[in-house]
């Protein structure tokens, strides 16, 4: 019998009783080998999943995309109030200065207080007790002297702090002024240790708005001084299987630590995947689907791209058919004879890492196949399942690569100063894929200068091309 076999797609597969096992009888017989073939395929367009749902950049608590350039000026705005307002290197030393006469005034304080708590009818020695009162008005001069030191750009973005401070300055003169006149009156007061215990709490509100002065000016970097710069989307793209993939990107970076002058932040990059997810069908059975002269023929039906916790996963439908050729039958002379044929879903895992030269990888490998016996082991252990997670691996890490081109996002004050460390798959709550790559930021003061100065230029260069 000669008999040229239908198309992988021809329905007539399935409606030949007893085909299938005397075509299997013939394959014993020829000891035919079968082995799977590929084609040159031509990229396909349309369909998919639909693109008429709105990108998600962020992956939690997302804002929404137009309020982000508002985010952006925000994040710039504070960084010009923290530089407006930072101490000078001299300031940094006088504030260092005050500090140790208050905690010398401090000291000197709760000494007294407990030596006349436990000795009532002690008095303190007009020695001791002029260089206490020496020591607390020190704080309060050398205070004012600090606080005129600010120039108008410091006194301007810390008015209310000023003002606390000032407070906090007289609230302290005025205890002073009491326990002054006590210490010098002629018989010794029983009210003496109850004032000093006022003076101490005095002196200990007056410290803490001096620290959270200092903290504004970044003499004493806090965790709640801490800047963070969200980067402005950009749009990218990358070619493949002839279809141009758009892939939506944004960042953040969030000061995490100051040390040795250098400032660490922790940076966040998420490329948005959703046109891929979109459009995954038609590129992966423009590339995946074969159908050899005798050999193995594969037909994407449909594939899915879903984030799970430790990865990603291409869930592929696929149509199968094994065909063979008799032996000694001539190249084109027909006599193809269809062995076996059916449905398949197989999972390919997908698992991104960055290496540390921030160079992105994908593993991919087979995980859970649903299929007839012969076909199940062909994916699961055999060639044919390598074969497929690794076109699939070469397909989705070029748009990944895209999506983490750091170049297309980050002002060039920091192209030398990042390193990516994580890569990972996430979803948002509408299932919607992306990269997110986590990394660190390593600047000195003036590096951080430089790169908001940047963010400002690409904000605006955006807002114009924008009009």
């Amino acid at each position: 019998m000669r008999y040229r076999g239908p198309s992988v797609t021809d329905p007539t597969v399935h409606e030949m009783p007893g085909f299938a096992s005397a075509a299997r009888l013939l394959a014993l017989l020829l000891g035919v080998v079968l082995v799977a073939g590929t084609t040159d395929l031509h990229a396909q367009h349309g369909g998919g999943r639909g693109t008429q749902s709105r990108p998600f950049i962020c992956v939690h608590d997302c804002p929404d995309p137009t309020e982000r350039n508002e985010l952006i000026k925000n994040d710039l705005d504070k960084f010009d109030h923290l530089i407006a307002v930072q101490a000078t290197a001299e300031q940094s030393v006088a504030f260092g200065q005050i500090q140790q006469v208050v905690q010398a005034a401090s000291t000197q304080v709760k000494t007294f207080r407990q030596l006349l708590e436990k000795s009532p009818t002690a008095r303190l020695q007009p020695d001791s007790a002029a260089t206490l009162y020496r020591f607390l008005e020190k704080v309060r001069t050398d205070n004012q002297t600090f606080l005129a030191s600010f120039s108008n750009a410091q006194k301007s973005g810390m008015q209310d702090l000023i003002r606390k401070m000032a407070n906090a300055n007289s609230d302290l003169g005025k205890e002073v002024t009491t326990l002054n006149e006590m210490l010098q009156a002629s018989q010794p007061s029983a009210n003496i240790p109850s004032v000093l215990g006022s003076v101490d709490k005095a002196l200990s509100g007056f410290q803490s708005e001096q620290m959270a002065l200092a903290r504004e000016m970044n003499i004493i970097p806090s965790e709640g001084q801490d800047l963070t710069f969200h980067l402005p989307q950009v749009t990218t793209s990358a070619e493949i299987a002839g279809r141009q993939v758009s892939i939506p990107v944004a960042g953040e970076a969030v000061r995490s630590a100051v040390t040795d002058g250098r400032s660490l932040f922790d940076f966040r990059v998420v490329a948005d995947l959703s046109d891929l997810q979109d459009n995954a069908t038609e590129i992966f059975r423009s590339q995946l689907t074969s159908a050899p002269r005798c050999g193995q023929h594969i037909e994407v039906k449909e594939t899915m791209l879903l984030a799970q916790p430790a990865g990603g996963v291409a869930e592929l439908h696929l149509h199968h058919e094994r065909w063979i050729c008799p032996s000694g039958a001539e190249p084109g002379g027909g006599g193809e004879l269809l062995l076996a044929a059916g449905d398949a879903t197989v999972e390919i895992k997908l698992v991104p890492s960055a290496d540390p030269n921030g160079d992105l990888h994908l593993a991919a490998e087979v995980g859970h196949v649903d299929a007839d016996e012969v076909f199940r082991d062909s994916l699961l252990t055999g060639p044919l399942g390598a074969k497929l997670a690794g076109q699939i691996s070469n397909l989705v890490l070029p748009i990944m690569k895209t999506g983490a081109d750091l170049g297309a996002i980050l002002p060039p004050a920091a192209h030398q100063s990042v390193s990516i460390e994580k890569a990972q798959f996430q979803a948002n709550d509408a299932g919607q894929l992306r990269l997110v790559l986590d990394g660190q930021l390593r600047f000195s003061e003036e590096q951080i200068k430089e790169f908001a100065a940047q963010l400002k230029q690409q904000l605006s260069a955006q807002e114009t091309s924008s009009q």
